[in-house]
């Protein structure tokens, strides 16, 4: 019998209470049924609602979603205990998101647009990070009055960070190198634009070098080809889910993963887990789903219940599992995805306060 997997699931606080008031990082196993076992808070930390862990799984950084924003680390012990091991400033306001490498941890900013990266000794100690600054904005003026840095990923030896303010992706040095605002590119190169509204929130890399982005303002997944060293091309978008809001508004898109041929998008209003099916083109056609090389197509939408609000999710089994990070149901949602069809059923659901993100330990 196989053993459950562990999951790392870090929390907002509850509706109507300020950060450090109970919320924390919570240890839950699930089953390769689908079944989900345990579920306990491992330790109380302020707002931690994004976690990476490094290479070795032995360090766990958690942001701190609140003013001013602060990063910390974790030692992770056999038993499958957190120590505090160090905290330093995120660099910012509002941190959402934080990746770590075997000597650094980047994080993004979002309320000020801030991409910042801070050393990480192996024994989990932070050090204080060099700060890049974003500028700029877009045209959707309640989201895009300024940056709003979103998203980092480790792209060779560099990191891209999506900027939802500015319809761009920025691109630095993987150690954090480099001037921090030259004059002829400030707050990095700009390694992709993407059309004005688009909102970039997360994105995924194809093994062919691809990258997805969705568009959390207009609900499309965005695609991006090489186009030279260290720039990307916007070659097209596909809608992500037919799905609507009640009130017939497009959805929000959250987090993308991808296995196989598959890709997976939580899109809150809707409430779904959308899964798109992405193939190269055939070339015979120029249909609504051929976007440059590829056609992406939609081939289920995982209903996970009005007001479920999928903010993040984590794919485990080769791909035949998803767990939802349901954060306005309260409740983790445990999916079994066919990958033949795209289809997915739901086989658990545990109650759990205002879950944002899910990391396999």
């Amino acid at each position: 019998m196989n053993n459950p997997t562990a999951l790392w699931i870090g929390t907002y606080p509850t509706a109507g209470n300020e950060p450090g008031t109970g919320e924390g990082i919570w240890r839950v196993g699930i089953e390769p049924g689908g079944k989900f076992t345990g579920g306990e808070l491992v330790v109380q930390a302020a707002s931690p609602s994004f976690l990476a862990l490094d290479p070795s799984g032995r360090t766990l950084v958690a942001v701190t979603e609140r003013e001013p924003g602060r990063l910390t680390s974790f030692r992770v012990s056999d038993a499958g205990t957190l120590s505090p091991a160090s905290a330093a400033a995120s660099g910012g306001s509002g941190p959402c998101h934080v990746v770590a490498t075997d000597t650094v941890a980047w994080v993004a900013n979002y309320t000020d647009g801030v991409a910042a990266v801070a050393p990480l000794a192996e024994n989990g100690a932070l050090r204080a990070p060099r700060t890049f600054p974003h500028a700029g904005s877009g045209p959707v003026l309640d989201r895009q009055e300024g940056p709003h840095a979103h998203f980092v990923h480790v792209w060779g030896d560099r990191v891209l960070v999506s900027d939802l303010g500015t319809d761009e992706l920025r691109s630095y040095p993987l150690d954090g190198s480099g001037p921090a605002d030259a004059p002829e590119s400030p707050g990095g190169q700009i390694a992709a634009v993407l059309p004005p509204g688009t909102g970039p929130r997360h994105l995924v890399e194809l093994p062919d070098g691809t990258i997805l982005v969705v568009g959390e303002l207009d609900c499309r997944l965005h695609v991006l080809v090489p186009a030279g060293p260290g720039r990307l091309e916007h070659v097209g978008s596909v809608a992500i889910t037919g799905r609507t809001m009640p009130d017939g508004a497009p959805g929000y898109p959250s987090h993308i993963t991808a296995t196989g041929d598959l890709v997976h998008v939580g899109v809150r209003g809707p409430d779904v887990l959308s899964v798109l099916r992405v193939r190269a083109a055939s070339g015979e056609a120029d249909g609504p789903n051929d976007v440059g090389h590829l056609t992406i197509e939609n081939v289920g939408d995982v209903d996970l219940g009005l007001g479920a609000w999928p903010r993040h999710h984590a794919v485990l089994a080769d791909g035949e599992l998803v767990v939802v990070a349901a954060q306005n149901a309260d409740e983790l949602v445990a999916i079994r995805l066919d990958p033949a069809t795209g289809q997915g059923q739901i086989t658990d659901r545990l109650e759990l306060p205002v879950p944002a993100c899910v990391l396999v330990s």
